[in-house]
């Protein structure tokens, strides 16, 4: 973003072209005695005399650039974008080995984990139909398996939240488990603290120092986090009614998902076994009423997208900004092509274009 700090300047330039009339004016020509100036009116004009002009010519370029400095152009980076009406969501993502079973989206089958990622894309950047994308939120990731983990954190680059999410993987055996608790637990401690980072990163961003104990001048409409998952909590220090209500005593809303929901398969010996139910809808149900969201079941990538579309209408944001924009000066470049301009000027009248008398 390039722009002029004192454009008013800028209106010197409509006297540069009076300049060389000015001069003409007030010239006075030098003269010398000289018995009979017949004997010189045969002898042309010299080549340093026809390009006497270009003295002048620098002169004007001079005063050209010093007025574009005067003006004090400077690049512009927008360095933060501050949503005060926005919505803060974290989503939550079940990242382990029974993500890895097939479901079906837009006509052929996939791993559950992949159907997600694309939805999930689909629902922040918005997919030109019932999609509308979620400008001007902050948005964040957590993903999970036996431990939680922030693969994004709260950002409104949401490019940048996608390109990690499409980078997950399903976790490795050593890593297997579903720890539900310890996710939403992390993803609320982030949601809770989401008005003191962004005021600190502002403030880093601008030079300035953060001060931890200063109160946020703003403070973020809503406060959601949605969860994916197709399994039972079996791991991790929290549990995830333990978490809800954490959610709740923060105003955090959650939304839970369900994803699959038919019968699980363990592989014993190169066969699948039936292993019981996988989902456990009591909890995701529970989960949700005690933080006043909803609960909802996706058994294909269609009813997931129906589910976003839910939560997309339930948490509309109205988009009301700040922004903060960071100016490197550019005039810098331009006083020295002036100064360099008028040391030419001052040398070639002194030496090539000098004058007698």
């Amino acid at each position: 973003m390039q722009m002029l700090h004192s454009p008013w300047w800028l209106l010197l330039l409509v006297l540069v072209p009076a300049m060389p009339l000015l001069k003409r004016l007030k010239r006075r020509t030098a003269g010398v005695r000289y018995s009979h100036a017949g004997t010189l009116a045969g002898c042309g004009t010299s080549l340093r005399q026809r390009l006497r002009g270009v003295l002048i010519a620098a002169r004007l370029l001079c005063l050209l650039l010093l007025i574009v400095a005067l003006a004090r152009p400077r690049k512009g980076t927008s360095i933060s974008h501050v949503s005060r009406e926005g919505v803060a969501m974290e989503i939550v993502v079940d990242r382990s080995g029974s993500m890895g079973e097939a479901m079906s989206y837009q006509g052929r089958n996939q791993s559950r984990l992949d159907v997600v990622k694309q939805v999930a894309a689909e629902f922040v950047r918005g997919n030109g139909d019932d999609l509308k994308g979620r400008t001007g939120d902050l948005l964040g990731m957590v993903v999970f398996a036996r431990y939680a983990d922030t693969l994004c954190p709260l950002v409104h680059g949401h490019e940048v939240l996608i390109g990690f999410l499409e980078e997950t993987q399903l976790a490795e055996r050593n890593e297997d488990g579903t720890a539900i608790g310890d996710a939403l637990a992390l993803a609320a401690a982030r949601l809770q603290t989401a008005e003191k980072q962004i005021m600190q990163n502002n403030a880093r961003l601008k030079g300035e120092d953060a001060d931890e104990e200063q109160t946020p001048d703003f403070t973020i409409k809503s406060k959601v986090i949605v969860l994916l998952t197709d399994g039972i909590n079996n791991a991790g220090e929290h549990s995830p009614v333990e978490a809800a209500k954490l959610a709740k005593e923060w105003g955090i809303k959650i939304y839970t998902i369900g994803i699959g929901g038919e019968q699980a398969y363990a592989t014993m010996g190169g066969f699948r076994v039936p292993m019981g139910q996988s989902l456990d809808e009591r909890l995701l149900k529970a989960i949700a009423d005690e933080t006043g969201g909803l609960y909802g079941k996706a058994t294909d990538g269609e009813t997931l997208r129906q589910l976003y579309e839910k939560i997309d209408r339930l948490e509309k944001t109205e988009v009301k900004s700040v922004q903060y924009v960071d100016y490197a000066e550019q005039f810098g470049p331009w006083a020295i092509a002036a100064l360099a301009v008028l040391a030419f000027e001052v040398v070639a009248a002194c030496t090539v274009f000098r004058k007698i008398p």
